[in-house]
């Protein structure tokens, strides 16, 4: 079977952000399968407007075509989600909303307050209205953990609970996404 191409998105484009850590971790967890093939996509290379507001310029038109088709070219996502007074980032959700995810499996690493979990269960429901497949288990790293990481005391590869929830996450993954991909191309 071919291997299913997974877009690893950088979900915060906040400065001094720490998506970056949590990005590259999981993409080299996913990038030592046989049966994936992963490429990391920054938000801050895709610079958008706002759902719903007037494109005042041809750039931002053509930034969010290039968006939409970076995203249907992949089987599956992860996401890396970050968690700001109870939710994902607005950048985030407005990639979403410009975004193509019909019928694909979308996975989550959360961070921030209780390990990102009340902005990951926001994107769970946000995806099922897109038409995608939440995948069951999320990687949640909390508070103290992020501490270690940003002080250089720890990786998060360090966490065998972090570890254990990244290859339960990636199997359903991959279950999803050549279940759907299956179905996409019949």
């Amino acid at each position: 079977m071919a291997k299913l191409k997974i877009g690893v998105i950088v979900g915060s484009t906040r400065i001094g952000r720490f998506a970056e850590f949590p990005a590259k971790w999981i993409a080299d967890v996913a990038s030592q399968r046989d049966d994936l093939e992963v490429e990391i996509v920054d938000l801050l290379d895709y610079p958008m407007h706002f759902f719903g507001e007037e494109r005042s310029t041809t750039a931002e038109s053509e930034t969010a075509e290039r968006w939409k088709k970076k995203m249907r070219s992949f089987d599956g996502f992860i996401f890396t989600v970050a968690e700001y007074n109870h939710a994902p980032t607005a950048v985030l959700k407005n990639a979403i909303d410009l975004g193509e995810f019909i019928q694909k499996p979308v996975a989550f690493v959360g961070y921030g307050g209780v390990g990102g979990a009340r902005a990951v269960e926001h994107l769970r429901l946000i995806f099922v209205e897109m038409g995608a497949a939440s995948v069951k288990t999320g990687v949640h790293i909390s508070f103290p953990e992020y501490l270690t990481v940003v002080k250089g005391e720890k990786k998060l590869s360090d966490y065998p609970h972090l570890n254990e929830a990244a290859g339960a996450q990636l199997d359903q993954l991959v279950w999803w996404g050549n279940a759907l991909k299956a179905a996409r191309d019949a």
